[in-house]
């Protein structure tokens, strides 16, 4: 049965309030059903499962779903329920399962998730547990509410950390990564209630190793928010007035954070660059802040940041993680929007690192995956949709001669060449307008296609000084690539094993016409919105500016 699952928690809380209101109202009137069949004591052991089971069902029967679009985590719990005949899932005739228990401590553990426990009722859940443990006879409601709440408790976290708390259209309309993990919450209780066999909410965390990362990371920086001695030196940071030549008194206050917050960041002696300036130099890139070597007012203000900041980001960020697939693979590429990098990794290790453009504020580059199709070499460039209105229509309005400045040639759809005169703001939908392979085109000597319903592929660029800047958020939405000949030459020999060299790609590129390389291995692309991510070595984080502002609506969600 394929249900798809609703994200809003509010009625799955009616339904808790219901179920603790009816199962109540049952307990207060027990001395008024005795003859209705129903057994509201268990006559032997911990609980009666033939009268859990007519309990429940009486009380399920109360619920039409029928009418409902998409399948709440309620509908879940009905639907498992229903499978498993009723009977209890987390109690047995002995008593409470060791499940239970080992349930509410992976439950308390999901803080270092970014998820807050409360959430998912665990206070509630710990005090009912502690209630039945004390009663070697309770009433029969007593334990039906408490095998649902607990039930609705773990579907609800284990399909949070699966696919996300938050639905990931309403907190970034540009995310189109798919999480397309199969949901077996169900299933695994069903489990449970059979075999006596758990399954721990381990399973449904990220296998991406970033998201572990990020998690271990998020726990340091809680510890972070405890060190009253770092939070006294950050707070002592804002006062610091000369950044140009600060005493040693503010350098030693300056060190002492980037130790706290970055412990493996060092310094050497080094006859051109102080110790000082090296801490500085780290701290800077790795909080993706201009890499200068001298306290400038935005380093200062990044350490003038207490640590919950940085918690709240990875907070963001591994919300971000769980909208993704569950895991990537050993080979792909994958680009961060906000870090303005791509990394290319094979069998887990990283072959390539290279910067790269991405699209500018007004131009926004979405987050998707898409399989690497093929790799074309002296690209022709078919204007898209938003640059010919945007840009061509206006250069066309002040001067005719727009397009044969940008090289670029207008066609009907019969492919005869049409004359810049004849395009007016009325009729220029109707033709199509393309650039000609060579030394000027707008996507350079290499493309890499990755067919998608948004038209965003990697490519080169003429425009090679932009890899120097540090703001590259410049491009109309697609990826400008620092090395696309080096990426190409690579896919090309070592993945295709086609006799492919420098010299080969040279003399292609000298003919100026396009030649379609097809790929057989299809290598998995992720872009994404993270505005924290890995080093090159894999083991440290950096926090990376959000030059789209997106996190400040994830957050809100979130909290």
């Amino acid at each position: 049965m394929s249900i798809t699952v609703g994200y809003g928690r509010k009625r799955v809380y009616v339904i808790i309030l219901i179920l603790s209101c009816f199962f109540l109202l049952e307990s207060c009137n027990s001395g008024q059903q005795k003859g209705s069949g129903i057994k509201l004591f268990s006559s032997s052991g911990f609980v009666d499962k033939d009268a859990f089971s007519s309990q429940l069902q009486s009380v399920f029967k109360k619920w039409d779903t029928s009418n409902h679009k998409d399948q709440s985590i309620a509908d879940y719990m009905m639907h498992m329920y229903q499978q498993n005949q009723y009977k209890p899932v987390w109690v047995t005739n002995d008593g409470v399962r060791d499940a239970a228990a080992t349930f509410l401590k992976e439950l308390e553990d999901v803080r270092w998730d970014g998820l807050d426990p409360e959430h998912y009722h665990l206070s509630g859940l710990k005090k009912m547990q502690a209630q039945l443990h004390d009663d070697k006879h309770p009433d029969i409601n007593t334990v039906i509410t408490f095998d649902t709440s607990l039930t609705i408790s773990y579907l609800n976290v284990a399909r949070d950390l699966l696919m996300g708390a938050v639905n990931p259209k309403k907190a970034d309309t540009l995310w189109f990564q798919k999480n397309d993990t199969s949901w077996d919450g169900p299933h695994a209780l069903l489990s449970l209630g059979s075999d006596d066999k758990y399954v721990s909410l381990n399973d449904y965390r990220s296998l991406i190793p970033l998201y572990k990362m990020f998690r271990d990371e998020y726990k340091r920086y809680d510890s972070l928010q405890k060190n009253e001695q770092l939070i006294s030196l950050i707070d002592r940071i804002q006062g610091i007035k000369r950044i140009t030549h600060p005493d040693s008194a503010s350098r030693n206050i300056i060190t002492d954070v980037i130790k706290a917050e970055m412990p493996w960041a060092s310094s050497e002696p080094n006859d051109s660059v102080s110790e000082f300036a090296q801490m500085v130099m780290t701290y800077q890139d790795y909080m993706n802040i201009k890499v200068s070597g001298r306290l400038d007012s935005f380093t200062i203000a990044r350490l003038s940041a207490q640590p919950a900041q940085f918690a709240t980001s990875l907070k963001a960020n591994m919300e971000r993680l769980r909208w993704m697939p569950r895991e990537m693979g050993n080979t792909y590429i994958w680009v961060d929007v906000p870090l303005m990098e791509l990394f290319f990794k094979r069998e887990g290790n990283l072959v390539m690192h290279m910067r790269v453009v991405v699209g500018k504020v007004s131009r926004q580059t979405p987050s998707l995956s898409a399989d690497m199709a093929n790799i074309i070499i002296n690209p022709s460039w078919g204007v898209p949709p938003t640059i010919l209105k945007k840009d061509v229509l206006p250069g066309l309005a002040k001067s005719k001669k727009y397009l044969h400045k940008k090289g670029l040639v207008a066609y009907d759809h019969s492919g005869h060449e049409i004359d810049a005169s004849e395009i007016t703001a009325t009729n220029y939908k109707r033709f199509v307008y393309k650039q000609a392979p060579g030394d000027e085109n707008a996507l350079g000597y290499v493309k890499f296609n990755l067919p998608n319903p948004w038209d965003i592929y990697l490519h080169d660029t003429p425009h090679r000084d932009d890899f120097v800047r540090r703001n590259r958020f410049l491009s109309s939405g697609c990826i400008r690539v620092q090395q696309p000949q080096e990426m190409a030459l690579y896919i090309l020999s070592d993945f295709e094993k086609m006799k492919f060299d420098q010299g080969k790609l040279d003399s292609m590129i000298q003919t100026h016409k396009s030649r379609w390389e097809v790929l057989k291995t299809k290598i998995p692309v992720h872009i994404t919105y993270l505005t924290a991510f890995e080093d090159t070595t894999g083991n440290h984080v950096r926090f990376v500016r959000d030059i789209y502002n997106r996190d400040s609506v994830l957050i809100s969600m979130l909290n």
